[in-house]
């Protein structure tokens, strides 16, 4: 055969299937021969009998046509073209029918879903080549240089950077090297062949193990994106008319504003510490004494008493460990269960400076020498002490040791998306990387729980700063000006619960973004003494990220700028704007998918900062101006939702901004038609930049739809093995699959003879610190082998044993970082379309009654377009047709 003659793989593409048809004989004379019998026979049209039998043959790629069943037939036809529905004929179904044979055609589909010939290499498989450099790359290339184990290079660039001389004239080099690579001018075929080269490296490398391989990435990613702002300076702002100059400087500045925060990002976590936990000295009369504040405002006692009763077991001392309840609500129900487990109860009379007031009150009547602070949901791991106290131990300097804040209930996103995505909750960027990156240059910051801080050290700088409404990352800023070191352990030792709704979540943000903006103006880290150049930057960048507002919202219209002003705000080519935009941009997602895939999935931020620029945007710009106006609010947590509902007040600003976009689009498509070939590339790129904001607005909106919440108690997964104690005294294998403080979710082990039902009470058997426990249950439902039931009334001592058996569990959340896959950005990608469009039906769904034709219009026409749209082969056999 003459592909096989020329070393191209059988069934390689599509087209070695397709060209065989022509260029073998007796594939031509089959050909000609059903053509003839069509013809001459069949008295068909001559294109008829030319066109059927090729459609035959390529309906045979997906289809057994030796099937001899007519409605297995059917079934595999209507199983690989879904959008056909035989009980509904359309004239458009041909229309659907092609455009799903060349989807089927030309991308990959599952071993299972093409029954003969396998399509397993098709064209998708024309990207061979690349696939071959990227694995020469990263099992050669990676192997020999760019692996961490290869000490050689690395004791030759320590050897290299030891001096003073040497470390100066290598950064002198690199940034000369970086300046030729960004301001040295390309035409059209030299940029394109450079962003080609830089991309050729970078794809493969993202898979190369080591961190010289992220530093190289990054080192391209800067490269890239500081020869696209030089680029936009230099070459693409037009003053030809006053709204293209105000729209395009707009723009540009809010780009410089992204590359900024960039590469400050880039600094902030090239190396994370991942500081190891220091052992505390084996004669525990040597350890230290410790005060452990749990502050409270307006949380009811149930929240408060699992964190104060998994205080009070911590492992420690008990003649050095004191737990105090520092009560700014004055409520006497907290007072009686302060007294009752043996906790310090304090209040104050005047209740000023919020939070920071509230713990600097305290300080006056506590002596330990350092001291630990929860938030009052926060409930910690009995080795919470043991795990941070040794920090101090080994370095007198150390002034605070912060550890992870993690949350067993779920944030509004994880919630109210919880069928369309499954991704990293938000704080995991911060708290998995961010804060190790800080960790590196001594900027870990203080986050006002799970902490623990060196009483002298606050002591020298007058207590918890109190200036701004975010005391604690103000409170390390001046701890670290003192000369104080900071620590990060990342090892969750407590768990607490997630804002409750959107709009709580929204308000949180606006409390630190305000606090972050006053200490910008109050206290600036890049100005006064005491801090490095590194915690400035690492301080500069988290203050820049809350004053995203403006630069976001310039992103989400800036398209609409050429749309609906005909104003270019970008003057420059169609193909030079393809050429320095999308190979940019491209980079810049590999190298961050590379850096934080564990941590957060690519396009998720953007997400996030479209949720919160509208809201971010006043309260930054007050404290710029005015940094002493603003008060501190309590994020409420503990909250019910009787019923799904839609929260229209905090999705208004993404719903406005959807809906001009939304009409720049349809306006543009219009355009389109009338538009000339000049025209015709710019509209197609604000199109999709458009189209692309839609997206992002949309899985904006779809988190304003709160779910429901009727469970006071939040559910924790968990692997516990344990025991269940029937009335007869049998005793029987389980596994604690879920539970909260009132309820837990069991699996019975073994095989029983026994019954159980509902209603039944029994006995749980838990250990804890080689101690065993008895709880009494009383079961709610029983299937099978699994049991769900509620923890009967037990006193405070039972309910402290519980908690210990299972909240405050050494290794109770160990696992809150191994349960995400590393990010892969197409399937991110999808995961924003899926929840885009839930969006969308939202807002359609909850939409006013005034507004329901409308609604209708646009659903039958979103729907009908969406039919056209190809899909994936269903995988089960659909017998509905058969």
């Amino acid at each position: 055969m003459i592909w096989a003659s020329l070393g191209i793989p059988k069934h390689w593409t599509l087209g070695y299937q397709l060209l065989a048809l022509f260029i073998q004989p007796k594939y031509i004379r089959l050909y000609k021969f059903r053509y003839t019998r069509l013809f001459q026979d069949y008295r068909l049209t001559r294109i008829t009998s030319l066109l059927l039998p090729l459609l035959v043959y390529i309906l045979s790629l997906f289809i057994n046509f030796r099937v001899v069943n007519k409605a297995q037939l059917k079934t595999q036809f209507y199983r690989h073209y879904p959008q056909i529905k035989p009980e509904k004929i359309s004239l458009f179904d041909p229309v659907r029918f092609i455009v799903q044979t060349l989807y089927l055609l030309t991308f990959r589909q599952s071993r299972q879903s093409l029954l003969w010939p396998k399509i397993n290499y098709n064209l998708r498989k024309t990207w061979l080549k690349i696939r071959l450099f990227d694995r020469y790359i990263v099992q050669h290339f990676g192997r020999i240089w760019l692996k961490e184990n290869n000490y050689k290079s690395h004791l030759w660039l320590k050897r290299v950077w030891r001096y003073k001389l040497s470390r100066w004239f290598s950064i002198s080099l690199i940034c000369l090297a970086l300046f030729i690579f960004i301001s040295v001018p390309f035409d059209i075929p030299a940029q394109a062949a450079f962003m080609a080269l830089i991309l050729m490296v970078a794809y493969p490398m993202r898979k190369v193990p080591g961190q010289l391989a992220t530093i190289i990435m990054i080192t391209l990613s800067v490269i890239s994106s500081s020869r696209y702002l030089w680029w936009r300076y230099t070459e693409t702002l037009g003053w030809q008319d006053w709204q293209s100059i105000l729209l395009g400087i707009g723009l540009v500045i809010a780009e410089t504003y992204a590359w900024i925060v960039l590469i400050l990002g880039y600094f902030q976590t090239i190396n994370p510490l991942k500081r190891p936990v220091e052992p505390l000295p084996e004669n525990s009369d040597s350890w230290p004494s410790i005060d452990v504040y749990i502050p409270t405002y307006n949380e009811p006692l149930n929240v408060v008493r699992p964190t104060t009763l998994a205080a009070l077991s911590l492992d420690w001392p008990k003649d050095k460990l004191n737990v105090y309840i520092l009560d700014d609500g004055c409520r006497d129900s907290f007072k009686e269960f302060a007294e009752s487990v043996g906790a310090g109860y304090i209040i104050r009379k005047e209740h000023t400076h919020a939070k920071a007031g509230n713990m600097n009150h305290a300080m006056q009547y506590t002596q330990g020498e350092y001291i630990a602070i929860f938030d009052c949901d926060h409930i910690p791991a009995r080795s919470f002490l043991q795990l941070t106290i040794g920090q101090f131990i080994k370095d007198k300097k150390v002034c605070m040791v912060q550890t992870p804040h993690h949350f067993f209930s779920a944030d509004p996103f994880e919630k109210n998306l919880k069928n369309h995505a499954k991704v990293p909750n938000e704080n995991m960027l911060f708290y998995g990387l961010i804060q190790d990156g800080n960790d590196m240059w001594n900027a870990t910051f203080f986050c006002g729980s799970c902490a623990v801080l060196k009483r002298a050290a606050l002591e020298s700088i007058g207590g918890f700063a109190f200036d701004t409404v975010t005391e604690d990352a103000h409170t390390a800023l001046r701890m670290q000006r003192k000369g104080y070191k900071t620590a990060y352990i990342n090892v969750p030792q407590a768990a607490g619960l997630a804002t409750d709704s959107l709009s709580a979540h929204v308000g949180q943000r606006i409390r630190w973004a305000r606090g972050m903006a006053q200490i910008f103006r109050i206290d600036n880290p890049l100005l006064g003494k005491g801090l490095k150049l590194k915690q400035r930057l690492c301080y500069l960048n988290a203050m820049l990220h809350f004053l995203a507002g403006i630069p976001r919202i310039i992103f989400l219209t800036a398209p609409l700028a050429l749309i609906f002003f005909n104003a270019y705000i970008i003057h420059a080519e169609f193909v030079a704007i393809m050429l320095y935009v999308i190979p940019t941009l491209i980079q810049i997602k590999i190298t961050n998918s590379r850096i934080q895939g564990k941590y957060r999935y690519s396009f998720w931020g953007e997400v996030y900062e479209s949720v919160l620029a509208w809201y971010i945007l006043k309260p930054t710009t007050v404290a710029l101006m005015a940094p002493h106006k603003g008060k501190f609010n309590v994020t409420e947590k503990g909250g019910l939702n009787e019923t799904d509902f839609y929260d229209w007040n905090i999705s208004t600003p993404s719903f406005i901004l959807f809906s001009i976009n939304l009409i720049g689009f349809i306006f543009a498509f219009i355009r389109l038609w009338f538009a000339d070939a000049a025209e015709m590339g710019v509209l197609l790129i604000s199109m999709a930049w458009t189209a692309y904001n839609l997206v992002i607005l949309g899985a904006a909106v779809a988190v304003a739809a709160e779910a429901k919440q009727i469970r006071a108690s939040h559910r924790i997964k968990a692997k516990i093995k344990g025991h269940i104690r029937l009335k007869n005294g049998h005793t029987l294998l389980c596994e604690l699959t879920d539970y909260s403080d009132k309820s837990v979710g069991l699996t019975l082990l073994d095989n029983s003879e026994f019954t159980i039902l509902a209603r039944d009470e029994i006995e749980l058997l838990l250990m804890y610190s080689d101690r065993q426990a008895v709880f009494p249950i009383k079961i709610i439902n029983a299937r099978d082998n699994k049991l769900g039931a509620i923890l009967m009334d037990m006193p405070l001592e039972k309910q402290k044993e519980f908690v210990l058996a299972t909240f405050s569990r050494a290794d109770a959340w160990l696992d809150w970082q191994k349960q995400f896959q590393h990010d892969r950005p197409s399937y991110s990608f999808k995961q924003i379309l899926s929840a885009s469009w839930r969006g969308v039906q939202n807002m359609l769904f909850h939409a006013p009654k005034v507004a329901k034709p409308f609604v209708l219009l646009l659903t039958t026409t979103g729907e009908f377009i969406y039919s056209f749209l190809p899909k994936q082969p269903n995988k089960e056999q659909n017998n509905e047709y058969s």
